[in-house]
This record gives C-alpha cells, structure tokens and sequence, in this order.
C-alpha cells in the first residue's frame, strides 16, 4: 500500500519468531526497512506484538549478517560464489565419503530452521537424500519429551493438548512462563491477557515453578517445587484422584486402555511419601488435586521446564493424565488437539512420524536413538572419540549447539577437529565459526511466510500468508539450496534437483490420496508454495481440488494478507487417536520403565544448589543477540539467588561469584532476589558469545556468560534422552578480589 505523499509502502505480514504469529506493518522505503509496527487489524493478534518482532529489520541489515556463501581458509573467511561454495563442499564430503564411508556423516537442525518458509518444507527432503546416519536437533534440548509422550498416548509425535485457556475456570502452568515466552508450543495472541481475563471473570491461575517468574507474579498461587520434581507432584495428584474417587473421564471412558495400571502405579506416591523430594507439603499437594478436579473446567499446561529436566517425559506424560483423569481433555476449557488449515506436520515433518521409539544405541555412549535422533548431548563424544563410525562431517541448518546444547565447552573443542563441516546460517556465530564452508539463509524479510510451528498448537483455526518483503538478489531459492546439498552430502552431487522435487511433492500427494496429475496440473510451480498450497486443499478447509468447490486454498489467503479466522477447535474423540489399538495408551510401558529411576531419585540427598535457566522477553535463544535494541541496557545474564542462600555465603547484590558443576565453571554477578525457592539459584539461556572468531559485533559487546557450560552431557532424561538443564547441582562462591600492595 502506498501512503500518500510519501515513497513509503507498508507491507502487512506476520513475524515468524514464536507462537505467538503477531501481526506487523513493516514501513518500507526502497530497499530499507525503516521501522516494524504491530498491525492493529490483523485479524489474530489485533496488535499484540513483543519486543523482538519490531526487530526484524535491524535483523535484516545487520552488517553483520552473510548475504553470500564464505569459505574459511584457516582462521580467515572469504567470499565466493555459489558456485565454488558447491564444488567445495563436494570435494570435502567426498575426501570425508572416500576415507570414512557414508557412517561418518551427521546432521543438527535448530530451532531457527523451523522459521523459514523453504527450510521448515525442505527439511525431510534434505534428510532423506543425504542418508546422515546421526541426526540431532535442538528438540533434544526443548520438546523431546513431549514429541515422546504423545506419540505413545495418541499415536502421533506432534498431536499436543493446548491448554483452552479463553474459556477455562483454572489454569494450572508447569515449568511454562509465557510473560517472557509468549505461548511456547501453545499459540495464543496474548497469553497474558488471556489470563488476565481468566482471574476477571472469576478463574484462576496456578503456577508451579521453582522460581517466580513474572507469570506467576500475575497469578493467584504459586508453587515453589524443587527442580525435577514435577513428576513426582503430578504422581501424588493422580493419587490423590484415585483415593478420594475424583477420577471422571468423561466421553474419552470408552477410548482409554490402561486405567487400572495407573491407579495401581499411583498407589505408591502419596503426597505424604513425595513431598519431601517436591517441596510442597501433602496438604497443599492434596488440595491442588482437589481444585483441579472441582473446576468446572480445567487446563493444565506444562512446557520447556517439565521437558529439561531429570524426568521430563514421566513430567509431560502425567501433565495428560491428569487432563484425562479430570475430564478435561479434548473438551472446552480442558486441553484440546487443534484442527489445522494446513498440517504441514502430517505431511513433511522434520522427523519421520515412523521413526521407532528407541533406535540404534550411539556409538560411544550407547544412548539409543528416540523417534528417530539421537542426544544433542552425545555430538561431541561422537566427534572426538576415534573408531569406527566417528563423526567426521557436520551439516548445521539454522542451528548454534556451542551456546544451547549440554557440554558446550567439549562440542566446542570437538568442532574444530572435524574434517568438513557445512552451515546453512546468517551469522558466523560460535558454532559456525567452525565450518568450512557457510551457505547464508534469506533473511525473514526476504521470504514468505505461513507458520509451520505455531498453528499445529492454535485452538483457533485459520492461516495468513506473508509474501517476501524484500525479493533476495543473486541467489538460487533455500530449497534448491537444501535439495542440492542433501544430493552432495547423499553422494548424488549431479541429482536433476527438479525430478527431486518432483518426487519428494508426488510422495506428499500420495499421502493425502491426491491423485498426482491433477496436483502437478494445478501447482505447476516448483517450491515450497506448492507444498503450502497442497497442505490447505487437502486440509480439513479445503477445496480438495475442486472436490469441495467451497473450499480453500492459498490464493484465498494471498488477498486477506491480514488473515481469516475460521473458528474454534472442537473435541475430536476417536479422530484424534492413531495409536495400534485406536485407543489413549495411558500407561505406554516405554514411560512405566523409567519410574524406578524416579523412585531411586527421590531418595537422594538434597543438600546441594540447584541451577535452574530463564527465558528473557528480548531474547529468542541465543539468535537476537546481535540486535543493540535487544541488548542494550543493564547486564542480564545475573545469578538470581534467594536472600538467605546469598546471607549464608555472604553475598552482596551485584557480587561476583563463580559457579562450579561436574562439567565447568563460569563467573556472573549475583541478584538477590525472594522470587526463587530457596537452595535455587537460576541463569538466563542462549549466552556466551564472547569466544575468539565469532562475527557478531553487537553480541560481543555484550556477550554474557554461557550456561551450559555447566550443564553435564552425561544427565538425560533416560526416556527421550532430551537434555537435563535444569536442576543442576552446583556450588557458588564469591569471587576473590585480589588485593595489590
């Protein structure tokens, strides 16, 4: 749109940050970005909007952000064309393939790979011809165990129960803080006045956290549970449901095996037995089960820190349990599956829905693979331990484990004696710093967009489509990108790349019972839009090829660049069930197996400091950090430590202190601070960016301190093998000032 009397257009988009999928207007004047506002007509987040979105053109022309392909000779970069960035990356897989064989190959995807319109497309096609035969991801150290428990209950790793928080009586959050998250793996457009309406209308809010995050600031009770405990406290409520005959399971009583395996586990964790370990007292944990049982409605929502933690998958499997047990699942209020306009996830997940539960152990550590990846944790053990089947070429897509994944400091020694490693990345960051040659990805302006990973967790149906803000100059398109890559890695380097793409979207109609023809006559056009296209008109909304005349599909979205709505979820049944029996496995043996580990747990010492990590409004991980508006300001990367915890040890606010683990040492300034359990102390995520050859300037400027240099590869949460990092045993001690003479 062209605003009169001026050379400004303003595009109407959605920023692809977080779930939350805010509305923007970006104020456009040739090729600038001259500034981002939230979009007050949008018709889902009606001008809500976080820090980070109004960003996305500071992002955009960041200096220091690659716009073409660089190659590292020793410690220095240079660019080159696309060209001899392919070749080069051929001749090193190929010296890699010729001394190593086709073992020796391994892959990690990050989160940032879900935010681009051909990466989060393109990802199965650039596993599958690149034959990897490790994967990793940053799933492994977020949402494994949710990925896990789902898939053993319902029978399909991304059908997650989203808490209905807009018409809820309770909401009970876990280890979730969307005041500073939005809605993690829980799209809504404001979180936090949907809560506020909740207390409004006469609801409550319930938080059960280790510390007391701006979240449970704004809510009626909170609960300080030591870390790792979850669950333990969720065991004690199901108890309690049994004991006191508040077990209702509503219209789901037909469609659930293992009832009678539950109530016997149960039996064992009474709250009197737990609360020691949960530090909660039985009454409160009696009283907690009883409100969630009496609410006309209830929704219990547990996110990242029920996942990163010693028993993350018992935590997310009982988090349902409880849903189920109280009548509150798949119903209004309760927990509810969403019904999508295009599920991309059922079509061209970034891991096959197939993959066996517990695969082939790694070959170090023995950690079988889960639903098809192995532990973040176990990379650099696979990299540095020489035999056969050692790691010697890395792929990286959108991805920085030096800074977010466990034994950071071993990763970062074990990159650099790799013998080829390839990025698909914006930055020279402290992982990719390590790569021999860096294919840069589009900018977020320089791209469509359609959320894959927000609308699979939106209890309100619908879609928007934002078409690239900036056309990106002297490129080829990501997907041919990650398609040519995945041919070289795959030993396939002369793949015709449009028969490629012609068979990965043909396999994709066969799935949804399209006949191919009439897809390839409809979608002539290669890429990802196809793929959007083909997931809205076979989607539950759409026109099927002209089968549902009345139906959807991408044009109708191309002219509502604001969005369309199409209403709220609603209960599912059997529809949402795709287990082998057809029914909610509520008591999958894979999860039963792991209850002596907690038993075992539980009778442990607890004498020791437990770190536990934080999100930041302005942060997203560790990638908006080169941002000065993000940035800029006091030092944030502070240890929160409770006021008697810092009386003891003779802290003072603002003192330097060292904190030690199994695993490393780092030094920040202490914060003092009521709102944490006592024997916690808490950091933020995604820092540390101050290592030798990162090209992140703003970041180094303020490059805080990396916490999981003090997170133990070896801790795991055994089920999933997703990554412990919260609840960490360490010791704190105040920095000795040196005195001069």
């Amino acid at each position: 749109m062209q605003e009169a009397g001026t050379r400004t257009e303003i595009h109407k988009r959605v920023c692809p940050l977080c779930e939350g999928m805010c509305g923007i207007q970006v104020a456009v004047e040739g090729d600038r970005a001259l500034n981002i506002r939230p979009d007050p007509e949008n018709a889902w987040s009606r001008g809500h909007i976080c820090p980070k979105g109004t960003t996305l053109g500071a992002v955009h022309h960041d200096p220091d952000r690659l716009t073409r392909p660089v190659i590292r000779e020793g410690s220095r970069w240079r660019e080159v064309s696309w060209e001899e960035a392919f070749a080069h990356t051929e001749k090193l897989v190929d010296r890699v393939r010729q001394q190593h064989g086709q073992d020796a190959f391994a892959f990690y995807g990050g989160n940032m790979s879900g935010k681009g319109f051909a990466s989060a497309r393109y990802m199965m096609l650039l596993l599958g011809q690149a034959k990897f035969a490790q994967r990793y991801s940053s799933s492994s150290v977020d949402q494994l165990p949710k990925n896990l428990s789902s898939h053993l209950m319902y029978g399909n790793m991304w059908k997650f129960p989203i808490p209905d928080v807009d018409n809820t009586d309770l909401l009970v959050i876990m280890g979730g803080n969307p005041a500073a998250s939005k809605g993690s793996i829980f799209s809504h457009r404001d979180v936090m006045g949907a809560i506020k309406d909740l207390r409004a209308r006469g609801g409550k809010v319930i938080v059960i956290d280790p510390v007391r995050t701006r979240t449970a600031q704004s809510s009626d009770q909170w609960l300080p549970i030591r870390p790792g405990a979850d669950a333990a406290l969720l065991l004690a409520v199901v108890h309690v449901l049994f004991e006191e005959d508040r077990v209702t399971l509503g219209h789901l009583a037909d469609l659930v095996n293992g009832l009678e395996d539950v109530r016997r586990i149960a039996r064992h964790y009474s709250p009197e037995h737990v609360a020691a370990f949960c530090g909660i007292d039985p009454g409160t944990i009696r009283q907690l089960a009883r409100t969630i049982a009496e609410a006309p409605r209830a929704a219990v929502y547990g996110r990242i820190g029920t996942c990163t933690q010693e028993f993350g998958s018992l935590a997310s499997w009982l988090v349902d349990v409880v849903a189920i047990l109280t009548g509150n699942m798949d119903v209004p209020g309760g927990s509810m599956w969403s019904t999508q306009v295009a599920p991309h996830l059922d079509l061209a997940p970034p891991y096959p829905s197939s993959a066996p539960v517990v695969g082939k152990p790694s070959r170090v550590r023995g950690a079988p693979a889960i639903l098809g990846q192995y532990p973040a944790s176990c990379l650099a053990e696979e990299i540095d331990t020489p035999g056969e089947g050692q790691v010697h070429a890395l792929f990286t897509l959108g991805a920085n484990p030096v800074v977010t994944a466990p034994g950071s400091s071993r990763l970062d020694a074990a990159l650099q004696t790799l013998d080829c490693m390839v990025s698909l990345d914006i930055y020279i960051n402290e992982t990719t710093r390590h790569a021999h040659v860096i294919f840069p990805s589009p900018s977020l302006l320089e791209q469509p967009h359609w959320d894959v990973w927000a609308w699979p967790w939106c209890l309100t149906s619908g879609g928007h489509y934002s078409p690239a803000t900036f056309v990106p100059r002297e490129r080829p398109e990501e997907w041919r990108v990650m398609a040519r890559l995945g041919a070289i890695f795959g030993g396939n380097p002369d793949a015709d790349i449009d028969a490629m793409d012609d068979e990965f979207f043909a396999g994709m109609c066969d799935q949804v019972g399209v006949d191919r023809d009439t897809a390839f006559r409809d979608l002539p056009e290669r890429g990802p839009e196809r793929i959007l296209d083909l997931c809205i008109r076979t989607g539950p909304f759409g026109d099927r090829f002209g089968e549902n005349p009345e139906g959807m599909k991408l044009a109708d979205f191309k002219r509502e660049p604001r969005g369309i709505l199409l209403g709220h979820a609603k209960p599912q049944g059997s529809a949402a069930i795709s287990t082998p029996s057809g029914k909610i496995e509520l008591a999958p043996d894979h999860l039963l197996a792991d209850l002596p580990r907690l038993d075992a747990a539980m009778e442990r010492p607890r004498d020791s400091l437990k770190l536990v990590s934080r999100r930041q409004l302005a942060s997203l991980n560790s990638w908006m950090h080169n941002v000065e508006k993000l940035v800029k300001g006091r030092d944030r990367c502070t240890l929160q430590i409770h006021p008697a915890d810092a009386e003891s040890r003779d802290f003072a606010e603002g003192d330097r202190v060292i904190i030690t683990s199994e695993s490393g040492a780092i030094e920040a300034p202490v914060e003092i601070t009521s709102n944490i359990r006592p024997g916690v102390v808490c950091l933020p995520h995604g820092w540390g960016h101050d290592l030798e050859g990162v090209e992140m300037r703003v970041a180094q400027s303020k490059p805080g301190v990396n916490s999981n240099i003090l997170s133990p590869a070896r801790l795991v949460d055994r089920a999933s093998g997703n990554a412990v990092v919260n609840g960490i045993d360490v010791t704190v001690e105040k920095v000795q000032q040196s005195v001069s003479t």
